[in-house]
């Protein structure tokens, strides 16, 4: 039974004031990273910004604590960020709470029935595909914000195609102010990284796109004009459940479910290379689905977080403790910060997500995969990749798993 212990129980046996000192700047640093990201993420999939931060407190402490990982880092991704956003359009916050609750639960089962070891049967093409759709999406629903366009009042496009025709129909309204502040904030995102090292690049393009809205006369929405900021610390939000609620939560909680385990079991991979480590895949779903039913009460479905990990591990974080201190630093900085992240302007919050769908989209993959793989791989993954962008998640999954048995059946 002991693919059922947390990780944690294991490195308390030989842990050191050294590697405590370690694990807490680690943590530290990785908050810091973690906060500009959680805010963006949250604005796009439909909640208000500290639901974003809400999540990476609970979800990120729970899934350290009882993870099968030593360096996991979790909070909320790029991968939910469409599909939540559908979510709440269609069925409100209830239906949020709802899916991500189930979604804890399949996860949990999933983790009890040992499916840590059957997720990597998942076709490649398939996940390849819907990860490049999801990213096509998140830069699809971020134009309006970039470009700064105004739409008319009453229209909210929820689907992909509807975001698309609507920014198009309203292109003329483009605030040369918006872009200006984005393509700056852009630029910071992509030239950072090559010269300062250890400060994160979205920490950087959200300080200078604050100081430019204070020192230039640039008129440019902000998370402030479009939402109430508030340093609360969160307050239970119980949903009212019925039979319909709960039968239209199950797709979208299965899907919520699929998505987490393969991204945090990804990341439990990546994180294995890097430390030389291995994890116990069947605990860390158990923790996924405990982290998710936290944080559901308080935020959005989380996961696993690769670019998170990695920044763990590369600042010395080799145990639970530094995601736990990652958890806490945030509950400070959501007290003492929160109030200014109304001054970030949202096409730098736009600028963020494009960065982080360029990183999610592997593009070098998928050009790869048409040149070289079978006709009936390239049939799974570019209708996959379709379905994705043009109705969601959902139906993109479900189809791409059916196409890919018949096509294997053939074979």
């Amino acid at each position: 039974m002991k693919e059922f212990v947390p990780k944690i129980f294991d490195v308390m046996k030989t842990y050191s004031k050294g590697q405590f000192i370690k694990d807490v700047v680690a943590g530290i640093i990785v908050a810091i990273i973690a906060l500009p990201l959680s805010i963006a993420l949250a604005l796009a999939s439909g909640v208000s910004p500290e639901q974003g931060i809400y999540t990476a407190i609970f979800a990120g402490f729970v899934i350290s604590f009882l993870g099968g990982s030593r360096v996991q880092i979790a909070g909320p991704t790029a991968a939910f960020a469409t599909i939540v956003a559908g979510i709440v359009a269609k069925d409100g916050l209830d239906g949020l709470v709802i899916s991500t609750i189930l979604a804890g639960v399949f996860l949990i089962l999933m983790g009890i029935c040992h499916f840590g070891s059957l997720i990597k049967f998942i076709p490649y093409t398939i996940t390849t595909g819907f990860t490049s759709g999801i990213a096509v999406t998140i830069v699809i629903g971020q134009l309006k914000d970039f470009f700064g366009v105004v739409y008319p009042d009453g229209v909210k496009p929820i689907e992909t195609t509807e975001k698309l025709k609507a920014f198009v129909e309203n292109i003329a309204t483009i605030n040369t102010d918006a872009v200006i502040v984005g393509v700056v904030s852009l630029v910071i995102l992509i030239i950072s990284p090559m010269i300062f090292k250890k400060i994160p690049g979205s920490l950087l393009a959200v300080l200078a796109g604050i100081l430019m809205l204070k020192c230039l006369p640039l008129q440019v929405a902000t998370i402030g004009n479009l939402y109430t900021i508030s340093n609360a610390l969160p307050s239970f939000h119980l949903p009212a459940v019925n039979l319909q609620i709960v039968q239209n939560a199950l797709p979208n909680a299965f899907t919520i479910a699929v998505l987490a385990a393969i991204e945090s079991l990804l990341s439990c991979v990546v994180a294995d290379g890097m430390i030389n480590g291995k994890h116990r895949s069947d605990m860390e779903l158990v923790a996924q689905g405990a982290g998710n039913i936290a944080s559901a009460l308080f935020g959005i479905p989380a996961t696993g977080a690769i670019a998170r990990t990695a920044a763990n591990i590369k600042n010395g974080g080799r145990t639970p403790i530094a995601g736990m201190v990652h958890s806490i630093t945030l509950v400070i900085v959501l007290v003492v910060l929160m109030p200014f992240a109304g001054m970030i302007p949202m096409p730098t919050i736009a600028a963020i997500l494009f960065i982080v769908a360029y990183n999610m989209c592997q593009w070098r993959i998928f050009v790869h995969l048409i040149k070289t793989a079978p006709k009936s791989d390239i049939i799974v993954l570019i209708s996959t990749f379709v379905l994705t962008v043009i109705f969601d998640l959902v139906v993109a999954i479900e189809i791409g798993m059916v196409l890919a048995c018949l096509l294997f059946i053939k074979r």
